[in-house]
């Protein structure tokens, strides 16, 4: 089970970490808000069909805590980070994403009864240390960007901790694959709702422009939420919550590598910053023999 966790991670990151360079070339042809609903119509489709035989046994008292799951830990963030992107780099989002599981942390001690050793919190700090010097070093890079987008990203993360908490307490006795496909389903009448005043019915998707980038949404879709969050979601109920969301420092560094590729440059200080930050997951995961 120990080594079945960190494999979760490992796929998670690269899964996760590649989401938000999609984002950015999807960007090119459609509004963030067109990706958003297209991202939660088409992952919800693939989740609705492997889920469906297990919604006859989600018991009434589950679909509250459910929709909730799907408002503050996907609906939101999902178009959160799609207009972030629209003035910040990929990279510096994932590398704000990565403030999770501090905000995990935090969350969980004061909201759900949660306790965290002190080896755990080292970690994070040490990983958040990690995500500001990278943080820093790229805005020093790119002083013409709109930072205060960055505060969207933060807005997410949020949104992202508070459902690995509220996860771990409420869905104890709820399978994985149940718990992805029932909060995907959920948001699909919404998401259609959003996408009908997004303009996007009136695209021409002959275009190379637009089919490209309904090409990025549809992977995005498939593989960066849709199997990610079931991986995710069973990383949760094996793990605990600030291992789970360590993923986001991992996330980091996949991001930071395909924005390299994508013509950003790397340099010693950005090197550093990624070593505290594996430095950090390898600590946090560290807990106490109880839960």
């Amino acid at each position: 089970m120990k080594n079945f966790k960190w494999l979760l991670l490992f796929i998670l990151s690269l899964t996760w970490g590649s989401s938000f360079i999609l984002i950015k070339k999807a960007l090119l042809g459609f509004s963030p808000m067109e990706i958003g609903a297209l991202r939660i119509i088409f992952a919800g489709i693939i989740l609705f069909f492997i889920g469906i035989k297990k919604f006859k046994h989600i018991d009434k008292k589950h679909w509250k805590p459910l929709f909730i799951v799907a408002i503050f830990g996907t609906f939101f963030p999902v178009f959160l980070f799609s207009y972030a992107i629209t003035e910040i780099d990929s990279s510096i989002a994932a590398v704000l994403n990565s403030l999770t599981p501090l905000i995990t942390m935090v969350l969980g001690v004061f909201f759900f009864n949660f306790s965290f050793s002190k080896k755990q919190a080292l970690g994070v700090f040490i990983g958040l240390f990690g995500t500001l010097l990278l943080l820093y070093q790229n805005a020093l890079a790119n002083p013409t960007k709109n930072h205060l987008y960055a505060f969207l990203i933060f807005i997410a993360a949020t949104g992202y901790a508070f459902s690995v908490n509220y996860l771990k307490k409420k869905f104890k006795d709820l399978d994985t694959v149940s718990i992805t496909s029932a909060t995907f389903t959920l948001l699909i009448p919404f998401a259609i709702i959003v996408l009908s005043f997004s303009g996007f019915f009136e695209r021409d998707l002959t275009e190379k422009i637009n089919y490209t980038s309904l090409g990025y949404v549809i992977i995005l879709a498939a593989i960066g939420t849709s199997m990610a969050m079931l991986l995710f979601n069973k990383l949760i109920q094996i793990s605990s919550p600030v291992f789970s969301a360590s993923v986001s420092y991992l996330i980091t560094l996949v991001a930071v590598a395909w924005g390299v590729f994508d013509g950003e440059k790397l340099g010693w200080t950005q090197c550093l910053a990624a070593g505290l930050i594996i430095w950090g997951v390898v600590i946090a995961q560290k807990k106490k023999s109880t839960k």
